[in-house]
């Protein structure tokens, strides 16, 4: 048996708990049920653009995240994006995929925030949700993802740290269509 903080930030559970070997809570562990999935939120919609098919947009303006699937068309994917002072722009790409992703939170959001842990294991009640796309620039890290969350009331609002959160369930779908590489444009 492992034991885990996982006192989250705007998160899921609060002390400690006991985990199974594979991340998972136990029958009588204490822990609350595995979070629902949440809903899909996703529609396929006319849009316009030069981009790619394949390519992520973010418009944070309308909390949305479309991926272009052919000319005039794409998915849009409702979602939350980065709180006052949190917010940025750019080109990126995708640098990596995992699903049930462990969390790490930057030494900055720690000092923020130094209740946080260090690292929560991957798992269902980890704050990255079921998904996480790790977005690079010029081939770093920049240390924001597109992500999922335990919480589908989590989504459709400026709240993260400059993260792209979506539910469980439109994250799946997203990681499934989207390519390592892919272009990322968030304006």
């Amino acid at each position: 048996m492992r034991r885990m903080a996982t006192r989250l930030a705007g998160a899921c559970l609060i002390g400690i708990a006991s985990m199974s070997a594979g991340g998972f809570a136990e029958a009588g562990s204490g822990l609350p049920p595995i979070p629902a999935m949440g809903p899909s939120l996703r529609k396929t919609v006319a849009f316009q653009t030069g981009e790619q098919p394949g390519t992520i947009i973010i418009r944070k303006n309308e909390k949305a995240l479309y991926l272009v699937t052919s000319k005039g068309q794409a998915l849009r994917y409702q979602i939350s994006v980065g709180r006052d002072g949190f917010g940025w722009t750019g080109t990126v790409k995708v640098a990596a995929k995992t699903e049930w992703p462990e969390w790490r939170p930057p030494k900055e959001m720690r000092a923020r925030r130094p209740e946080l842990p260090a690292m929560v294991p991957a798992g269902p009640y980890n704050p990255l949700g079921a998904r996480a796309l790790y977005l690079a620039r010029d081939g770093r890290d920049t240390l924001y993802r597109i992500h999922g969350t335990n919480d589908p009331k989590g989504v459709g609002f400026d709240g993260t740290s400059g993260c792209f959160r979506l539910t469980n369930t439109d994250v799946i779908d997203l990681f499934r269509r989207v390519a390592v590489g892919a272009k990322v444009v968030v304006e």
